[in-house]
Parts: structure tokens; sequence; C-alpha cells
């Protein structure tokens, strides 16, 4: 359920531990060992691909492939989560901290995860949106599918923005479903402060999920430039 409201950096945000058992900061390395045989891992794989450059040239390239993909072309989704309040008060925008042992560091990241079996993408990110925050939503825009990082890996992800009316009863007491190793705190802030919001984070040593900033970053070229529909 969510808590009080706390006052960050003269900001008020909706803040919540959805996690018990600590907090996203609380979390560090232990040890870090090369590993010689990916069947080891769950989750990811290597591949070794040869390929013929446009003059014709043979050329080897080194990728990391998703080992989880269920159905279809698409790995998962991201949610661009935006509550919708009834009174006239400012839309704000879900986001979640989340230690990500990679990067070795607390990540800031929206609401995602991997597309089941036998899902579809609505079905998906709906889904993910309850676990992950407690929230029920509409999704009301679907981006093309998006590649994280081509020139590395596979993986890949459609991006979802649902609409969450925090005039239902259904949204005034989240209550999340998250698996056994999530440790997952969710916050919101203003829309119309999330890129100042960001680069605050970026100041106090957070992660940025390529993602949410690149969302962020959207909302300052669309006003640098004055881009309006």
């Amino acid at each position: 359920m969510f808590g009080r409201r706390v006052a960050i950096s003269g900001h008020r945000f909706l803040s919540r531990m959805i996690s018990a058992k600590g907090k996203p900061e609380a979390a560090k390395i232990v040890q870090k060992s090369q590993v010689k045989d990916t069947s080891e891992c769950k989750w990811i794989g290597l591949e070794k691909i040869t390929y013929k450059d446009p003059n014709g040239n043979e050329r080897v390239w080194d990728s990391a492939v998703r080992m989880t993909r269920s159905t279809g072309e698409i790995d998962g989704i991201g949610i661009l989560a935006i509550l919708k309040f009834p009174d006239g008060k400012p839309d704000e925008i879900v986001l979640q901290k989340q230690f990500r042992p990679p990067v070795e560091g607390v990540c800031i990241e929206m609401p995602a995860g991997l597309i089941d079996a036998n899902e579809d993408i609505d079905t998906a990110a709906l889904r993910e949106l309850r676990e992950e925050t407690g929230y029920i939503g509409k999704i009301v825009n679907k981006s093309p599918v998006i590649f994280n990082d081509p020139g590395f890996t596979n993986t890949n992800l459609c991006l979802v923005t649902a609409e969450i009316d925090m005039s239902l009863p259904e949204n005034q007491n989240p209550v999340t479903e998250l698996e056994e190793n999530e440790f997952i705190e969710c916050f919101s802030v203003p829309l119309k402060e999330f890129p100042e919001k960001m680069i605050e984070l970026d100041s106090q040593g957070y992660k940025l999920d390529a993602r949410v900033q690149n969302v962020a970053q959207g909302i300052i070229l669309a006003n640098q430039f004055n881009i309006s529909q």
C-alpha cells in the first residue's frame, strides 16, 4: 500500500516501499567472475555471427542473445504509466528504483517485464503493471518494436503508454504481486517535472535506464524546439 508523501528536494513525490525486505539502495555486489560456459546462464547466451558487409567482405560479430523469448518476435514490454487524477491535479508518471547488478547500482526505470507464452502485448503490459505497481490501467498508445542495444544484443520490446484513472476504487490502495527476487520501490513525479527530476536523480548517483531517459529527453526536445501537434 502507498505510504505517506515525502518531500524530496523541494518536491512532493508519492513513494512506496513495495518489499519489506529492504530498500534497493541496500543491495551490493559481493563477487564477480567470468563465465566460461554459457549453459550455466538462464537468461543470456552468446553467439558468433558470420555475415557479409555491403562490399561482400565476410566479417564476424559477437552477440548476446536472450534465451527467454517465449513466442513471437517480441521479448517484453516497457510501460509509461501515467496517473490521471479526477480533481485537475497535474498528471504524474510512475517510476521505479531497482538494484541492477550489471551496473552495480540502483536504476531508475519504468515498470517492465517479459511477455509470457501465449500473451499478446496488451495482456503482458496490463499484467506487469498490476504485478509491479498494483495499478489497473488502460492502454492508450503502443510503440513499434524497439531494439535496446542492437550492436550488442537482439533483445527488444514494445513501449506501451497506460493511463491509470485515480478515481477508480481499485487504484486507491494498490497491492503488488512481486516475485521473491524482486525488490522494487515505486514513486511518481509530476510529468511536467519529469526531465528535471531525472537530472537530479543522476546527480545523486542513480543509474538512468535508457528507455526512461529517452522519454525525458524527448520532452526536453519538444519544449526546446516548440514541437506541438
